[in-house]
């Protein structure tokens, strides 16, 4: 059996795995610990985050012809794979995280929704919270003018409606002045 034949299982399976991912991130790992490396990967596996090694020629081949083809100019060294195929900065989020704590791991690319991203880009898109964090964010600040609306015509209705009496009053004196006026304008003529 030819070396091709028993390297393409292992290129399928890249292929597999990076195929529909919202976030493929490619680490470096030189430098961890076996505990560390354990530690790692089962926080990301408990996240629902793919996490393996592979080697880059393996990868190279995996990647041409697919969004993550740009990956392959920074396959040298030690590398690893981060996937995620429902939470696209995910990955990304939880390996900074790690190397904050463990500057031995270093983010060296990502491809996210079919964007490359390098070092600097990825370190900016782990700082981007969470999907369901920016949905929050997002009703919260739609909630606070309707809560404040309420808390404004509650204060009306208890002061009696005080407010609307004197707009009402307002109204028919602003509503006599231009027909005042306009009996003056046949005066003038």
């Amino acid at each position: 059996m030819a070396k091709v034949e028993l390297k393409r299982p292992v290129i399928e399976e890249i292929a597999n795995v990076i195929a529909d991912a919202d976030s493929v991130v490619l680490v470096n790992y030189s430098g961890l610990t076996v505990a560390q490396d354990t530690e790692l990967r089962k926080s990301l596996r408990e996240a629902g985050v793919q996490y393996k090694v592979y080697k880059n020629t393996m990868m190279n081949f995996a990647f041409q012809g697919t969004p993550c083809e740009e990956l392959c100019k920074d396959l040298e060294g030690t590398n690893a794979l981060a996937v995620c195929k429902d939470d696209a900065t995910l990955p990304a989020r939880m390996l900074a995280d790690f190397a904050k704590k463990n500057p031995k791991l270093e983010l060296v690319s990502a491809v996210v929704e079919g964007n490359y991203y390098d070092t600097e880009a990825t370190k900016a898109l782990a700082a981007i919270p969470s999907r369901e964090v920016l949905l929050g964010r997002l009703f919260g600040s739609m909630q606070s003018p309707i809560a404040n609306l309420a808390r404004v015509l509650n204060q009306i209705a208890e002061q009696g409606g005080a407010p609307a009496e004197a707009a009402a009053e307002a109204a028919p004196a602003e509503e006599a002045a231009p027909a005042e006026a306009a009996e003056e304008a046949p005066a003038e003529e």
